[in-house]
């Protein structure tokens, strides 16, 4: 499914992001609109969830977003999992997102689901 795979990748490649390269693919792939909502925070709008990805690269240096199994997909809505860690290496965080886009095929709204975190 070549349209899940677009959405799960433009998505993880702006978590994976910094600095110009994440602000081009949020402007190229999100909603200025988007809205962003899980466990520990809510934001909304390109900077809010700039910030939220900020904080997760703060607290994970080095680490990377993958896909974990197969995403599934109907409508403008696409539900997946993600890991998060050192590259190569099995992810020791977990999570569950529903990315809906809007009528252009941007995202417009994610909600996500923390599965497994460390202490």
């Amino acid at each position: 499914m070549t349209y899940t795979t677009d959405i799960v990748g433009r998505y993880l490649a702006t978590w994976n992001a910094t600095g110009d390269e994440r602000a081009a693919l949020l402007s190229a792939h999100w909603s200025p609109a988007a809205r962003y909502t899980d466990p520990l925070a809510e934001v909304a709008g390109h900077e809010g969830i700039a910030a939220v990805i900020d904080g997760v690269h703060a607290r994970f240096p080095g680490w990377v977003f993958t896909e974990v199994g197969e995403a599934d997909t109907h409508h403008r809505q696409t539900r997946f999992r993600w890991g998060l860690g050192p590259e190569g290496a099995e992810p020791p965080v977990i999570g569950f997102d529903v990315v809906v886009l809007d009528e252009s095929g941007r995202i417009e709204d994610v909600r996500g689901f923390l599965d497994r975190v460390p202490t």
